[in-house]
């Protein structure tokens, strides 16, 4: 004889409350106290307790899902495990659930929104990879569906996003390299289509020419590139440009592909050529101590990007919640 599955009325009778306030409790609806919803919680954690999502959905039009759609191609080492790690513990103790929606590189990004649009699969999308006109954000502002950007658009003061200050970034990392007496910078930067890539370069040139040396943005290569095209685009721009002393790396696994190759070319890093990558955890130092590196709070971004998904679709009628990481140096 299978176990008696728990309801609503179960954990109303365990905690001698009502049903509604129980429901309520589990939705984390504003006017139920912290002291209740933690009570609730805990019994339907106990009991084993999981929503009928069909009654819910009846019950409500919500699913409790909100999907976070990822290309496959991002870099999973460190930056996109840390995102998805903290969205979902930022949503731990929430009535809401977080789902992952991947679509391929040789996929219409426009794919995965438009069904998750089309058959109300969630309640609101997290997306990355944000171009300045994103026809995804045009697509969902249209609709007037939930959505959150990792990322800015040229329409960001009307939506809601978290994003990095990638023009600080590149500025810092041009001068931190120009501390260390390196004129001639290359910088391996995101696809240029891409805003934070813009604004990667806008400012790595601003501080490139303040301090009158040179950057170049490596060409044929980006950070999306896979780890062995990174070494060869490397290795092609150092035998073009061999006075290069200085590069700007967007990401971690590119700073990795690129170290390897100059320690291939029997370059010196720290000596000959100095690398400066951002990353989400401290590790290149581990990997090799004279590396430069600049911190980006991704588990931030990973708890504000839950919180502004989950006021979005709650709270429809209030300012959207906007955040930018400014990195120090």
């Amino acid at each position: 004889m299978s176990p008696v599955k728990p309801t609503l009325k179960t954990i109303a009778e365990i905690s001698g409350l009502a049903v509604p306030t129980v429901s309520r409790a589990l939705n984390d609806a504003p006017d139920i106290g912290a002291r209740t919803k933690i009570l609730v919680r805990k019994i339907a954690d106990e009991l084993g307790y999981v929503p009928n999502r069909a009654g819910v959905r009846l019950r409500t039009g919500r699913t409790n899902v909100i999907s976070l759609v990822l290309s496959t191609e991002h870099d999973m080492m460190n930056h996109t495990a840390r995102l998805i790690s903290a969205i979902a513990g930022e949503m731990q103790g929430t009535s809401f659930h977080m789902n992952i929606t991947p679509y391929f590189p040789s996929d219409d990004p426009m794919k995965p929104i438009r069904y998750i649009v089309e058959t109300r699969s969630a309640d609101a999308v997290i997306m990355n990879q944000i171009l300045p006109e994103d026809p995804r954000v045009a697509y969902l502002r249209e609709r007037n569906f939930p959505f959150v950007t990792h990322g800015r658009t040229r329409w960001a003061d009307s939506h809601p996003y978290f994003d990095f200050d990638n023009t600080a970034f590149g500025r810092i990392g041009v001068e931190k390299l120009v501390m260390r007496g390196r004129r001639n910078i290359v910088m391996i930067s995101p696809p240029r289509n891409q805003n934070y890539a813009q604004n990667m370069i806008d400012g790595g040139t601003g501080a490139a020419r303040a301090a009158g040396c040179s950057m170049r943005v490596m060409q044929g290569t980006t950070s999306d590139n896979r780890n062995e095209d990174i070494q060869l685009g490397v290795a092609r721009h150092l035998a073009e440009f061999p006075e290069t002393d200085g590069i700007v790396c967007s990401a971690t696994a590119v700073a990795m592909a690129a170290v390897a190759t100059l320690e291939s070319l029997q370059h010196r890093l720290g000596e000959d050529v100095d690398v400066i990558a951002k990353e989400a955890v401290p590790f290149l130092t581990l990997f090799r101590p004279q590396m430069l590196t600049v911190h980006e709070d991704v588990a931030r971004a990973g708890q504000f990007l839950a919180q502004a998904a989950i006021q979005a679709v709650r709270h429809p009628e209030k300012p959207p919640l906007q955040g930018l990481d400014v990195p120090t140096g």
